[in-house]
């Protein structure tokens, strides 16, 4: 959410960066909202005030002059009240429009549509040759026998999954290597809550627009997709100090997805999942852009060394404005390649927002006695179990068995997978 003082003052400014993200957004209709709010508001303090003034004279007026007094209270009262009705509709008009305001984009952001026009900013990694046709994480891990995906559907339902032997070894080796790896990245760790209230999904901006992604519980709470909601809600209403910050936490948490735009794509294997778990690196910083900005960099290098260590080839995309988020400043996606099917695919996408989301969840930090809005940015570490698909398809060897990354294998217990006769 930008702020109501900086939309009045920058309107140009916030109408060309809804234009560059191609969202459809009326900034004049929201002053005009705004102008009405400001007008009732300036009238019901007025009348508030007439009306104290009003009740010190009942005090020491007597027989007619107190009837008229008391008259002309019931009137105030009335008026007072029709226009709180009216705030009440224009608040929740105002609300709504101020929750659709897109965030400025950065201005290094590339012009674009859509996520056809996405740039590649980098590159790194030798794609493995094969003088066999590459099998893809499906024919491998069933072979190997690491997963069942015939029994999660029987269990689950479409997108169901057992990660199992072989396979759910592999998949605690990449959470504890990860945990080792970025405790070195002065993190702390959290394990957080995949339940969440619904508040806090309109405050990191899930909602509205992921509504049909997201599961929802009888008590009209969600299922988060991604420890960004509950850790941002972690400080909800709170006011930090200057000297605490930045923030910089590591949660693990269970994540569900719906994939509700995704039916045609990708409905067999591990890619997209209903269910999954993922290390998230979340930082709350002071209101600097160059420390945001910077911040930004390094959460998405430790991704991307990350994947280097495991010696998974990948390349970096830079989002552009049509294919970038209200919510975002600006964002990467790191894309692995999977050779089964020649492509690259994302394992991990790093965005800062400035104070977009903060001032949805009201956390600030007292600044020399101001209080000012903080700054929050995110970046997934790890997620299980699609770079596990990348893993085995990467590293799979002629005769169907495959080696496991130096780097993980003594919290794998071994050098390779091979199929159990």
């Amino acid at each position: 959410m930008l702020d109501i003082k900086f939309i009045r003052e920058n309107k140009e400014l916030v109408a060309m960066g809804a234009k560059k993200k191609h969202i459809n957004f009326d900034v004049e209709e929201l002053l005009r909202v705004d102008d009405k709010r400001r007008e009732i508001i300036a009238s019901l303090e007025k009348k508030r005030a007439e009306q104290n003034i009003v009740s010190a004279k009942v005090v020491s007026a007597s027989g007619v002059e107190r009837e008229q007094i008391i008259t002309e209270m019931k009137t105030l009262k009335v008026s007072m009240e029709k226009e709180d009705a009216d705030l009440k509709e224009v608040m929740k008009k105002w609300q709504t429009l101020m929750l659709a305001v897109p965030n400025m984009p950065d201005m290094s952001v590339p012009d674009g549509k859509d996520e056809t026009e996405n740039i590649e900013a980098k590159v790194w990694g030798e794609k493995p040759q094969f003088d066999f046709k590459p099998k893809n994480h499906i024919e491998l891990m069933e072979a190997l026998q690491m997963v069942d995906f015939e029994r999660g559907t029987k269990v689950h339902g479409f997108r169901g999954y057992f990660l199992k032997g072989a396979g759910a070894e592999l998949s605690w080796a990449v959470w504890n290597y990860a945990r080792e790896f970025f405790s070195k990245k002065n993190f702390a760790p959290f394990i957080a809550p995949a339940i969440v209230k619904k508040e806090f999904f309109y405050g990191t901006g899930h909602l509205p627009k992921d509504a049909e992604d997201l599961f929802k519980t009888q008590d009209d709470d969600y299922l988060s997709g991604t420890a960004e909601v509950p850790m941002m809600a972690y400080h909800a209403e709170e006011v930090l100090k200057k000297e605490k910050l930045p923030k910089r936490y590591l949660a693990f948490s269970p994540c569900y997805r719906r994939e509700a735009g995704s039916y045609s794509k990708d409905t067999k294997g591990l890619i997209r999942v209903h269910e999954f778990y993922k290390l998230e690196q979340l930082i709350i910083c002071e209101a600097d852009h160059s420390v945001s900005a910077s911040l930004h960099e390094e959460i998405n290098g430790n991704f991307e060394e990350f994947v280097e260590s495991l010696g998974l080839p990948y390349h970096r995309l830079l989002i552009c404005s049509g294919d970038l988020s209200a919510s975002k400043v600006k964002q990467y996606d790191t894309e692995v390649w999977f050779p089964a099917s020649s492509t690259y695919r994302e394992l991990s996408s790093a965005s800062y927002f400035h104070d977009f989301q903060t001032r949805r969840f009201n956390i600030r930090y007292d600044d020399a006695g101001k209080k000012k809005y903080a700054h929050s940015l995110n970046c997934t570490a790890v997620a299980t179990p699609r770079i596990l698909a990348a893993i085995v398809e990467n590293y799979q060897q002629a005769d169907g068995s495959v080696k496991i990354p130096p780097v993980l294998q003594k919290y794998f217990g071994g050098e390779i997978i091979t199929e159990k006769k």
